[in-house]
C-alpha cells in the first residue's frame, strides 16, 4: 500500500506536476455520441479505497461530474445523443430502463461509505443531467455536499468549492466526521425516527418507540460529516407506561450525546439535556398553544412532506399534509361551528397555514418545470440546513426599495410588483432583482449616470449592495438574477409570488393592484377560505 499512498509532505511536488499536466481527453467523440463515462466504476474504487486504507475513521470523496454515466455500473444513459436521460414523466410510466439498476449500485456504494464514516460530496455541473437523482444516497446518506452548476469554469462553482474549504480562526477546517449521535429520554417518550443527512445504527432499547417516522427503529445514528449548519429532525411520541397518566407538573427530558472527530484529528464529545414541562391537553391547552413555535413546525412538517414523496405520489402527498393541517385547524382554532367567517388563529399560529400554501407550491412537491436530478438536489437541500434558510426555501423573502425611505420587506405576492419600486428576492437558490416597469425604462435611458438623478443611482446599487451580503454567507453560492418588467427571467419571480390578481380577475383591482400573473393556481386568500371551511365543517 505504501508503494501507492504517501503522505503529502513526501509527494507535494509530484501531484501538483500531475495536475498541472493534466489535459483533456483527446479521444475523439463521434458525432451523435456522448463522450463515455464510467463515473459509477470511478467511485466504487474511491470507496474501495478508503475502504481498505482508513476503515472507520473521518474522510471525503470529492467526485466531480461533467455528464452522465454512460458505461458501466451506474450508468444512467446509453452513449447516443438520440436517446433522452430520464425525465419525470418517463420515470412515473416506469419507462426508465436504467433508474434502478443504477440507483441499487448507488445505494450500496452508499451504505459501503457511511458504514466506514466516509463523506461523499457530488459537485455536478453541465447542461444536462449527470444522473443525481440515482446518487442522491450518496450524499444524503454520509452528509456529503451536493452542488450543481452550469459549468465548473464560472464564478459561482469557484467561490462554492472556496467555502467548502474554508477555515475558522484556528485554522482548521470547519467540517467534522465520523459523528455518531445516540437520543436518551424519560420513560414518557419513545423515539420514533430521525429525516436528515444521517444513517440507522439499528441500536433499539426501551426508548425506541414501536412506530418509525424517517430512519426509525434506533436510538443511535451515524453522520459521517457534519458542517456548522448541519441539522437533522428528531420525531418522538408520547406514551403512557401501562395506561397510567403522565403526572402533571412534572418534566420530560431528552438527552443528545454528539461524539465526532474534529478536523485537528481530536475526538470530541458534546452532550444536550433538554428538560420540559408537561401540560395536560385538555386542562392545560393555553400552555401547549403557547409553546407552538410555527416556524420550526413549518420546516418538520416539509421534511415530512419529502420523506414521503420520496416514495409516494406527489397528489397523495399534498392530500395527506391538507388533512394534517385542516387538523391542525380544528384542533387549535377558536370558531362557531359551520361558521368560517368565525375562524380564528392565535398569533403563534397564524402563518403556519401560509408557509403550508407555500410548500405545496414549491418545487419540493411541484415537479413540473423541474428535471429529476433538479428536484432531488432542491430536497437534499431542505434535509440538511437550519430553520432559517429551510423557510426561505419554502417562502421566500421579499425586499421592497423605492425612493420613499428605507427598503422594507413586503408580501410574497403580485400586489407588491409596482412600476416605481425594485424587489430583491432571496429564495435561498436564488437571488432576484425585479426592477418595476417605470425604473426599468429610466435605466434604459441611463439616467443613473447623470449627475442630476444621483438619487436614483443610489436607488439601483442599494439592492445591489444587499445581494452582495447574502452572497458572502450563502453555501452553496445561489445564481444572481438581474431582470425587469416583461423581462424573460421574470418568471423567477412570478412563480414564486401568490398570484392574487391574475388574467382571471385582473380588472376587479385598482391601478395599484400589483402585475397580473397569468396562472390558474389558486390565490393564498382562496385557500384560507376552502381551509376554514373545512376546518369549522361538522361534518369533517
Amino acid at each position: 500500500m505504501y508503494r501507492f499512498i504517501q503522505p503529502v509532505q513526501n509527494c507535494d511536488v509530484n501531484m501538483s506536476d500531475l495536475l498541472n499536466e493534466l489535459l483533456k481527453d483527446p479521444w475523439p467523440v463521434s458525432q451523435g455520441m456522448r463522450p463515455l463515462r464510467s463515473t459509477g466504476m470511478a467511485l466504487s474504487i474511491a470507496v474501495s479505497l478508503l475502504e481498505s486504507s482508513y476503515p472507520y475513521s473521518g474522510a471525503r470523496i470529492m467526485l466531480f461530474v461533467g455528464g452522465a454515466c454512460s458505461q458501466g455500473p451506474g450508468h444512467v444513459v446509453n452513449e447516443k445523443l438520440s436517446d433522452t436521460i430520464r425525465s419525470h414523466d418517463q420515470i412515473m410510466k416506469d419507462n426508465a430502463p436504467y433508474m434502478k439498476k443504477a440507483t441499487k449500485h448507488y445505494d450500496n456504494l452508499a451504505v459501503r461509505a457511511a458504514t466506514n464514516g466516509h463523506t461523499i460530496d457530488i459537485y455536478a455541473c453541465a447542461l444536462d443531467q449527470t444522473g443525481l437523482m440515482e446518487m442522491k444516497q450518496c450524499c444524503n446518506s454520509t452528509g456529503g455536499h451536493m452542488v450543481m452548476g452550469d459549468s465548473f469554469n464560472s464564478s459561482l462553482f469557484k467561490q462554492t468549492f472556496q467555502r467548502v474549504l474554508a477555515r475558522d480562526h484556528e485554522n482548521n477546517l470547519k467540517m467534522a466526521f465520523n459523528a455518531n449521535l445516540e437520543i436518551k429520554t424519560s420513560r414518557e417518550i419513545k423515539i420514533m425516527g430521525a429525516i436528515g443527512p444521517c444513517v440507522s445504527l439499528n441500536i433499539k432499547n426501551p426508548c425506541v418507540s414501536d412506530c418509525d417516522l424517517g430512519l426509525g427503529g434506533t436510538c443511535q445514528w451515524k453522520m459521517c460529516s457534519i458542517m456548522p449548519n448541519t441539522t437533522c429532525a428528531f420525531f418522538f411520541e408520547i406514551v403512557n407506561q401501562h395506561g397510567s397518566p403522565i403526572p402533571q407538573g412534572g418534566r420530560g427530558c431528552i438527552q443528545f450525546i454528539t461524539q465526532y472527530q474534529h478536523s485537528s484529528g481530536y475526538k470530541r464529545i458534546r452532550v444536550t439535556t433538554l428538560a420540559r414541562n408537561w401540560a395536560d391537553p385538555v386542562q392545560n391547552m393555553m400552555h401547549v398553544n403557547a409553546s407552538f413555535d410555527q416556524e420550526a413546525s413549518a420546516v418538520l412538517m416539509a421534511r415530512m412532506v419529502v420523506n414521503r414523496a420520496e416514495t409516494e405520489d406527489s397528489p397523495d402527498v399534498m392530500r395527506w399534509a391538507d388533512r394534517t393541517l385542516i387538523r391542525l385547524c380544528q384542533k387549535f382554532g377558536d370558531y362557531q361551528k359551520d361558521n368560517p367567517q368565525s375562524f380564528r388563529l392565535l398569533e403563534n399560529f397564524s402563518l403556519y397555514p401560509q408557509f403550508m400554501y407555500h410548500l405545496r407550491r414549491s418545487q419540493f412537491l411541484q415537479v413540473f418545470n423541474n428535471s429529476p436530478d433538479e428536484t432531488s438536489y432542491y430536497r437534499h437541500m431542505l434535509m440538511r440546513e437550519d430553520v432559517t434558510q429551510s423557510l426561505i426555501m419554502i417562502q421566500p423573502i421579499l425586499y421592497s426599495y423605492s425612493f420613499n425611505g428605507r427598503p422594507e420587506p413586503v408580501l410574497l405576492d403580485t400586489s407588491s410588483i409596482q412600476p416605481d419600486k425594485i424587489l430583491l428576492m432571496d429564495t435561498f437558490f436564488h437571488i432576484l432583482i425585479f426592477h418595476g416597469e417605470t425604473i426599468a425604462q429610466w435605466r434604459a435611458m441611463d439616467y443613473q449616470n447623470r449627475p442630476e438623478y444621483s438619487n436614483f443611482k443610489q436607488l439601483l446599487q442599494a439592492p445591489v449592495d444587499d445581494a452582495q451580503e447574502i452572497l458572502k454567507t450563502r453555501f452553496p453560492m445561489p445564481r444572481y438574477i438581474d431582470t425587469e418588467q416583461g423581462g424573460s427571467q421574470a418568471r423567477f419571480l412570478l412563480c414564486k409570488v401568490n398570484p392574487s390578481q391574475t388574467h382571471n380577475n385582473m380588472y376587479a383591482y385598482g391601478g395599484d393592484g400589483g402585475a397580473p400573473v397569468l396562472t390558474d393556481d389558486v390565490s393564498l386568500q382562496l385557500f384560507m377560505e376552502h381551509l376554514k371551511k373545512l376546518a369549522v365543517s361538522s361534518n369533517a
